[in-house]
């Protein structure tokens, strides 16, 4: 452990002494698998609650879009994807396990990928499941620019990009939370920059720190957070100031709102929260499969009742208070969200530890 680092612990377990028990949540789920890598969870007892919040898109995706990719892959359409999204089982059945049945499920690395393939395969409907916060919204916009500009037509996004603003504020609300502070996403904010985070401590009056990935930027994002405690304070902090800016970055944003506009979006967990997702927009809505294919409604799907991912993406409970984690669900054998995802707090508690 260098200097800096060992130094700052020791001030913040000075801090937690004046403080006392503090509960702060990182909303990204690369925080969460960095924090459980690098042990700070267990570096200052009980004195410090560190809960993960909805930072992982794999994990509030909810299964009704799950059983419209399901269903649209049974129909004859190829669905391209990134990889976490191929586990994730709904009624026993998954992308991964119909892929092994015979439909057609492309496992892709970036959504341009997916224009590619409906390039070279005109013969074949073509569907990029849209999946992400703000961080990747820009690049599945820019996908779809591409393919009007090339007239593609046999290309389509089925769409659930989500913003993380929004459900915050449904955390920050809640009594049964009792959020004292927050650490933000750096990806996301870099993307959208500090403004939106701004009702946080204007409206609920909790002290909120945009942080960088490394152990060094997350101990001082919770230093930082213990001193505007104390004194009394609540800002958004920006410690990300290598990376994020003011406003954010121009250019993706102006890509994001050109290809989509604000919509009510369901969450895993929290149900559907207003202006909380993003929709294409009418000028690219060739390029939507919910209005090109009719595809059913599947808002009767219901989780599975012993999984506990809902609870766990809002940070009610820890990975290992689910019945399922480690006995049942295993990184080989995942029955939710949160263990099958990379980002996922189940998947980090499990390799790490807590």
């Amino acid at each position: 452990m260098n200097s800096y680092i060992t130094n700052i612990t020791k001030n913040i377990k000075k801090l937690l002494k004046i403080t006392g028990p503090v509960k702060v949540m990182e909303v990204c789920g690369t925080h969460t698998v960095e924090i459980s890598r690098t042990g700070i969870r267990g570096l200052f007892g009980e004195q410090l609650d560190l809960v993960s919040g909805p930072g992982c898109p794999v994990c509030v995706t909810p299964n009704d879009y799950i059983a419209k990719a399901l269903w649209l892959a049974k129909s004859g359409v190829t669905i391209c994807t990134f990889g976490d999204m191929i586990q994730v089982p709904v009624n026993k059945e998954s992308l991964q396990s119909i892929k092994a049945k015979g439909f057609d499920i492309q496992v892709i690395y970036s959504p341009t990928e997916s224009v590619e393939f409906a390039i070279d395969n005109p013969d074949k409907k073509v569907v990029f499941l849209g999946v992400g916060f703000e961080t990747t919204a820009p690049s599945i916009a820019g996908t779809i620019i591409e393919a009007k500009k090339k007239e593609l037509d046999n290309f389509s996004v089925l769409c659930t990009l989500k913003t993380i603003p929004a459900p915050l504020g449904v955390i920050a609300s809640s009594p049964m939370l009792k959020i004292h502070g927050f650490m933000l996403p750096g990806h996301v904010s870099v993307i959208i920059g500090v403004k939106p985070y701004r009702f946080l401590a204007d409206k609920y009056k909790i002290p909120a720190v945009i942080a960088g990935f490394e152990a060094a930027d997350i101990l001082k994002a919770i230093e930082t957070v213990l001193n505007m405690i104390i004194s009394g304070s609540t800002s958004i902090v920006n410690e990300y100031k290598r990376v994020v800016l003011k406003n954010g970055n121009r250019s993706a944003l102006h890509f994001i709102n050109d290809v989509f506009t604000s919509c009510p979006s369901s969450w895993r967990g929290l149900g559907v929260l207003p202006n909380s997702g993003l929709r294409i927009s009418g000028k690219y809505s060739h390029y939507d499969a919910e209005k090109r294919f009719n595809i059913p409604d599947f808002t009767n799907i219901e989780d599975d009742p012993m999984c506990k991912c809902d609870k766990v993406i809002m940070g009610i409970i820890k990975p290992y208070e689910c019945g399922l984690f480690k006995r049942v669900c295993t990184p080989q054998n995942p029955k939710g969200p949160c263990m099958i995802s990379s980002e996922g707090s189940c998947a980090a508690y499990f390799k790490y530890g807590y």
